[in-house]
């Protein structure tokens, strides 16, 4: 048996190289990656989907929290004299600042980040940027005005901060998970990290319910919030800094298991050149050990035989243009991202419906202070709940059956309905009819294309390029986010808003979105369906399969599925 090496943790692990033996290490880059794609699944796949999941989980946190915190911002620092006609209220330019300031930073860290993992490796950007998110956000807890700069300007500044490190994740918790999960369920891996956003709004919900409800008797003595002075602006203030700060909590467990993992073996065969340390990092995941300890004379041989004989193309800027200048590569770029972008611009539109969602089901207001902030808690849980939830893992559950590309094509196509019906019959729908539609949406926003945009740009190109395209396909969604917020959101008032109908152009904004879920079901068109299929395979390397490029070098005679338990060097029951 292998022997042991130390270090590691309990969610990515690693043993001693099952390969050393054999010379070639095209051959060795092989039987390693066929290792694990056909692992079992097992429990130390769940502690990996927990550990890459935290950054989801703080991002959807941050997302959902913002929209109370920023209500408690009106009742504290616009509350005086100075304030607009409206005190307690936040100013709505201020409003959309902050919220469109976390998107922007976003979009930075994942082209940033995104690169730099397939320059340096997914190991040393990988807890750097939980470490931002952690560090921002306990600043924006810690922050107010001076005399010289407004509160205002001091957490939109935390919040592009912070937004750099949720950029950052993205295509750092996408490949790791793709590049260590097992080919049969890798979509379910993958589709369950991106589902900790709903457990991140369900868990901002109630902790917002926690901390008002340790407030109610200050909170209680106030009618309005432009009475909401002296004890109650206190407590108030109090509120959304513990709000906000525990978003950090969950990224301070994380942290620990996200410095300790290894490489994985993709990038260290594919761009590092180290097959000695790939073979050693195969099973890191299994094993409990952080990394490997080849010997260091044997690893320097390995790297000098890899330059001569690795087949797979080195990465190089020139490289990257000749990939995607051919039309068969180009084209799934511009699906990934141009599907991303159709959706977010609808997704985070949809949101423009909440308070119309809320009053409907009687959660947007309350006889005092705390029963207004306590029923927009439980309002919010409940949309989603309702929706949001059940679609991600509905999601999990029928990826790797039903497909990637057949789901998203069904969510494109169900959502164009749906807006099409809000958008044109608004009049008619009146509001329970509305809240059914926005429900039903929420469930096929996420189980559909909300799901499967994050999932497929994660397998469909080569290691090289592969958190690079990520990245680039996360940032069109996120520009699509901000085009939501900024330019289409507003048009919702046009016409003559008043206190009953404050929106008096939604039903329009409707049909825009309706329009981008039909672009949306065109840009699927252009992207792979990725089920069952290995990365090498995705990727163009494997012989006999019908994308197979000569140019992608890749494994030999046979693909990775095609290994033996002989050739493995393993029982049988090691696959599945």
């Amino acid at each position: 048996m292998a022997q042991r090496t130390a270090g590691g943790n309990a969610a990515f692990h690693n043993f001693h190289n099952d390969y050393a033996h054999i010379a070639d290490p095209n051959e060795r880059r092989r039987l390693a990656l066929a290792e694990i794609d056909k692992a079992p699944f097992g429990w130390y796949h769940v502690r990996a989907i927990v550990v890459a999941g935290i950054g989801f989980f703080t991002d959807a946190y941050d997302i959902f929290a913002i929209g109370l915190v920023t209500t408690m911002l009106g009742v504290v620092y616009w509350h005086t004299a100075a304030s607009p006609s409206k005190p307690g209220y936040i100013d709505s330019s201020a409003d959309t600042a902050i919220k469109v300031a976390t998107s922007g930073g976003t979009v930075l860290g994942q082209v940033g980040f995104g690169i730099l993992a397939d320059i340096v490796g997914r190991k040393r950007m990988y807890g750097l940027e939980l470490i931002i998110i952690i560090f921002a956000t306990l600043a924006q807890a810690l922050s107010s005005n001076s005399p010289s700069m407004s509160i205002v300007g001091v957490i939109i500044f935390w919040r592009v901060i912070m937004g750099i490190g949720i950029g950052g994740d993205y295509p750092l918790s996408s490949i790791i998970t793709s590049e260590f999960a097992t080919t049969k369920w890798r979509g379910a891996m993958m589709g369950s990290v991106f589902a900790m956003q709903g457990i991140g709004q369900f868990a901002a919900g109630i902790i917002a319910l926690i901390v008002v409800s340790g407030f109610k008797d200050s909170l209680s003595t106030a009618k309005t919030v432009a009475a909401c002075d002296g004890n109650c602006a206190e407590s108030v203030d109090k509120m959304w800094r513990v709000i906000i700060g525990f978003g950090a909590v969950p990224g301070c467990i994380a942290l620990y298991y996200r410095l300790t993992i290894p490489e994985t073996p993709r990038f260290t065969f594919d761009v590092a050149r180290d097959p000695e340390k790939a073979g050693e990092d195969t099973k890191a995941y299994i094993q409990g050990k952080s990394e490997g300890h080849p010997d260091e004379i044997t690893r320097v041989n390995g790297i000098a035989s890899a330059e001569q004989s690795l087949t797979v193309p080195k990465a190089s800027w020139r490289d990257f243009m000749r990939y995607y200048m051919q039309w068969k590569n180009g084209k799934v770029l511009l699906g990934t991202a141009g599907s991303w972008f159709f959706l977010d611009v609808a997704f985070y539109g949809l949101s423009l419906n909440n308070a119309v969602i809320l009053q409907e089901i009687g959660y947007s207001s309350g006889a005092n202070v705390y029963q207004t902030f306590y029923n927009t808690a439980v309002g919010n849980i409940i949309i989603v709940c309702a929706g949001a939830i059940p679609g991600y893992w509905v999601t999990v559950a029928t990826v790797d059956t039903i497909g990637r590309k057949p789901i998203q094509y069904m969510g494109f196509a169900m959502l164009t309905i749906l807006f099409c019906i809000i958008g044109f019959a608004y009049d008619k729908l009146g509001t329970k009819g509305l809240l059914a539609l926005y429900v039903v949406s929420q469930f096929f926003f996420n189980f559909g294309p909300n799901a499967t945009t994050f999932i497929v740009p994660g397998e469909c190109f080569p290691t090289r390029y592969r958190s690079t395209s990520h990245g680039l396909s996360a940032a069109a969604g996120k520009v699509g986010s901000i085009v939501a917020q900024v330019v289409i959101g507003p048009l919702r008032i046009r016409g003559n808003p008043t206190t009953a109908n404050p929106s008096p152009w939604l039903n329009h904004v409707m049909e825009i979105y309706a329009l981008f879920m039909l672009c949306g079901i065109a840009t699927t068109t252009l992207i792979p369906e990725t089920k069952r299929k290995t990365l090498e395979e995705l990727a163009g390397e494997v012989p006999g399969t019908r994308n197979y490029d000569p140019a992608e070098g890749g494994l030999g005679g046979k693909g990775s599925n095609e290994v033996s338990e002989k050739d493995m060097g393993v029982d049988g029951d090691r696959h599945v």
